[in-house]
């Protein structure tokens, strides 16, 4: 036999096998969930074995976003924010910008909140955001469905969002639903902000994040809050929806009216996400670490200005640096660089002990076809692998934030799955690394290890399993009418749908329609 036939043989052995057993040995099916404690992956499990950076690296980064915030500072701040700056010891100039003295840098981050609790309207879905704990969800603001039954772009509606937010409470891989694309048959703003509110929380009970266009939206959404909650102090007590607020534009410049919109939220008990997503290139310099430079000194900026209102309130450093393709200064989320910047960012959230959030996932890709797999692939592993606590807009994003795919929601649940079975890496413990195994395989038995006890018992506690990705051999793909990846996702968002409920009671749901103006069903 030839050395290639020799090789060859264990791969025969093992369709044999296979076959010998009918199509049901070859596929890895659970006859119940496993409990919690033996799941190959899970929300929550710690990252960081990726590290762009070197700890010098990391150093010389936060000595220049001090530098910039002491030198540079920003402006635009409202009226309040300047007050309440300020009066924490910050310095406004004739020039009307804020500066940070490295002090109050340091004094605030003393006292800003770690171990970071985000809640879900249910215990189990609860995110702990501690040292490397990497957790992956939506977010973003799409302004188009990619239809892929009708293969068009459409604007996104609230049903829509609505839709993907019970998809995505019945996604194992994705821990939280961060508001992902825009109502855009909502025309009132402040129903706007009520639906995107409302539809997240009735698709989903996992942790729900939203924004809110105007500051004189937040009373009447934190009153929808309460009323989901059971009351104000239900609602403190666990608080299940946080807000992603760009509380800045970069480079260097406050949102006024989003810095409003957070001072509110703060003091309500909402957790805020401090979100600066200049873009390399254009809103932000062009080399990556000076990217995340910018990003780091925006965020401490943000860390001093939550911690002035309410020291230790509950706050996710939001380090958001994009990509530009310089050669037509397009955004280019899918790229590497972007993954670079994402895990650069994610080290510099450890520096600091602070819970952190960036972005990955995105695809520049129109549709979910190749180029969308490795662009999601790429950029999701490199954020787990680095530790992440919080990897935003991790499924469904295309067209670089433009057009949100409910079949690439389901798909991505496939992609964060091998992704979160690298981040929990390879376990070397005296039992996995016995040779016992080898022994009776090699010496007097079978010669592979298809039926062996320690096989069978590792089968769904050390593996993990596409639910869509295709694994058949090219004739049982011709036998089964040669499935298309696509189509098996339209399948599966149908059956979701089909079978997902409101998470809102009917009574509850009654109320709320009865109070404001619901434009889904």
């Amino acid at each position: 036999m030839s050395e290639i036939g020799e090789m060859c043989e264990p791969a025969r052995a093992r369709r044999s096998a296979g076959r010998s057993g009918g199509r049901s040995a070859r596929v890895a099916a659970r006859s119940a969930p496993l409990d919690e404690a033996l799941r190959p992956i899970r929300a929550g499990m710690p990252g960081g074995q990726y590290k762009p950076l070197t700890d010098a690296g990391v150093a010389r980064i936060h000595q220049a976003a001090l530098q910039a915030l002491e030198e540079v500072g920003l402006s635009n701040a409202p009226a309040s924010g300047v007050e309440i700056l300020t009066g924490a010891g910050a310095i406004l100039g004739e020039d009307g910008r804020i500066r940070f003295p490295r002090a109050l840098v340091e004094d605030m981050l003393a006292v800003a909140c770690r171990d970071l609790t985000l809640h879900g309207r249910e215990e189990k879905h609860d995110l702990h955001l501690s040292g490397t704990n990497v957790h992956f969800g939506t977010a973003g603001a799409a302004v188009h469905i990619v239809d892929l039954e009708r293969n068009e772009y459409r604007d996104s509606t609230a049903q829509d969002l609505y839709n993907a937010a019970r998809i995505t409470h019945n996604l194992d891989n994705v821990h939280f639903f961060q508001r992902a694309m825009v109502c855009r048959d909502v025309v009132d703003n402040f129903d706007m902000d009520v639906n995107t509110l409302y539809a997240c929380l009735s698709g989903t009970t996992k942790h729900v994040g939203t924004s809110f266009s105007d500051p004189s939206h937040v009373a009447g959404c934190f009153d929808l809050l309460h009323m989901v909650a059971g009351g104000e102090a239900a609602w403190r007590a666990r608080p299940f929806v946080s807000n992603s607020n760009c509380f800045v534009v970069p480079p260097m410049k406050f949102a006024e009216e989003s810095c409003r919109v957070m001072e509110d939220c703060v003091r309500r008990g909402m957790p805020v996400l401090l979100l600066s997503a200049g873009q390399a290139g254009a809103t932000a310099p062009a080399p990556i670490a000076l990217a995340i430079v910018q990003a780091v000194a925006e965020c401490l900026a943000g860390v001093v200005y939550v911690n002035a209102i309410q020291p230790g309130a509950p706050a996710i450093f939001g380090t958001w640096p994009f990509v530009s393709d310089l050669r037509t200064g397009a955004m280019s989320g899918g790229s590497a660089e972007q993954a670079l910047l994402t895990a650069g960012c994610a080290q510099m959230h450890r520096f600091y002990g602070l819970p952190g959030g960036a972005a990955a996932g995105i695809s520049d890709s129109k549709l979910p076809d190749m180029q969308a797999g490795w662009e999601q692939a790429i950029t999701n592993t490199l954020a787990g692998l680095s530790g992440l606590n919080m990897v935003y807009e991790a499924v469904g994003m295309h067209a670089s934030l433009l057009g949100f795919c409910l079949e690439s929601l389901v798909l991505g649940d496939d992609i964060l799955g091998q992704v979160l079975r690298c981040v929990r890496g390879i376990d070397v413990t005296e039992d996995s690394v016995a040779i016992d195994a080898i022994k009776e395989a090699c010496l007097g038995g079978p010669g592979h290890y298809l039926g062996a006890d320690q096989t069978l018992r590792l089968m769904q506690t050390e593996y993990v399993y596409p639910a869509l990705g295709n694994r058949m051999s090219p004739k049982e793909w011709v036998e089964a009418g040669k499935p298309l990846l696509l189509d098996r996702a339209i399948a599966r968002k149908n059956d979701i749908l089909a079978r997902a409920g409101s998470q809102i009671s009917p009574d509850l749901d009654a109320a709320i329609r009865s109070r404001f103006n619901i434009h889904f069903r």
